[in-house]
């Protein structure tokens, strides 16, 4: 029976994967590409598979690579989490604000919040974490931190919400994908029988998805591929990896200089409202207070 791999090593294959290049992927974690190509073998060599196609044009995953860098990238997710999970212990005692975001917050929005309050109150320090919209909640109501930040359109129990910026999901794929050239948009029926790019169940991009289709009397198939970050869909649609639903300030970099194409999409409210959260029984006072005054000064769209 095969020995379990290295968490190198499968990091390493998602990245191979990524990248389509295993010189792209020892770079990203600072190793040279001898020592790469020797983890990959003896990762193939482990598992008893081949994992990684590789010929002049660069280095692609197997049928099988794509299918074990899939459930790694789950694996690599989970212990991610676990840490942010220790982190957010640690930093509890130590920070006086300990806030925790969705992924569009946290990479799009909050840094700037974040900024303002700083200058505003130079001694103040704010700890991050950044989770799904799901984890988010329970953070919050768990007494974990004092403040949360979500893309959760649904109901949220134990909570009070304040809207702090609004985001509209776009369907995107890459120039080369039969969508990119649809002359009309795709209807909820289209959208809901194909497989899609997607983010994990709890995120709120997934959870914004599934309800539009819902009020349109439509229920996604099983995902052609479920990612644990908005980064991680991009860049699979950037790479022809399927058709993907992402936030507009996620992809607008790459709508603007064409990596990826917005397919227009009928009959369907993608737009949502970013929130602030926090427990019920209580009101943000102090520092989460005047983080959540520098969120609502900010633009809304």
């Amino acid at each position: 029976m095969p020995t379990l791999p290295d968490l190198e090593s499968l990091r390493l294959l998602v990245l191979v994967g990524r990248r389509r290049s295993l010189g792209g992927a020892a770079a990203e974690i600072g190793v040279s590409q001898p020592a790469a190509s020797k983890r990959m073998r003896a990762l193939e060599r482990r598992l008893g598979l081949q994992l990684v196609e590789r010929s002049r044009r660069g280095s692609t995953l197997t049928a099988a690579g794509e299918l074990v860098a899939a459930r790694a990238e789950r694996v690599l997710a989970e212990l991610d989490a676990l840490e942010d999970g220790v982190e957010l212990l640690r930093q509890h005692a130590s920070a006086p604000l300990v806030v925790a975001a969705s992924l569009t917050v946290a990479e799009h929005l909050l840094p700037g919040w974040i900024t303002q309050l700083s200058r505003s109150d130079p001694e103040v320090r704010v700890g991050l974490h950044v989770m799904n919209s799901a984890r988010v909640c329970e953070a919050v109501r768990d007494g974990e931190v004092s403040l949360g930040f979500v893309e959760s359109p649904g109901v949220l129990p134990g909570l009070r919400s304040r809207v702090v910026a609004h985001d509209r999901l776009v369907l995107v794929v890459e120039p080369g994908h039969r969508w990119a050239r649809r002359h009309r948009p795709v209807d909820p029926v289209a959208l809901a029988a194909t497989p899609l790019l997607s983010r994990e169940p709890g995120s709120g991009t997934r959870d914004t998805v599934e309800r539009a289709l819902q009020a349109a009397r439509q229920a996604l198939v099983a995902p052609l591929l479920e990612l644990g970050s908005s980064a991680a869909l991009r860049s699979a649609a950037r790479s022809g990896g399927g058709p993907a639903v992402l936030s507009e300030f996620v992809v607008a970099d790459d709508l603007a200089t064409g990596v990826l194409v917005e397919v227009p999409v009928d009959g369907l409210d993608l737009r949502r409202e970013l929130r602030a959260v926090w427990p019920a029984s209580s009101q943000p006072s102090g520092a989460a207070a005047a983080l959540l005054r520098h969120a609502r000064m900010r633009p809304l769209e």
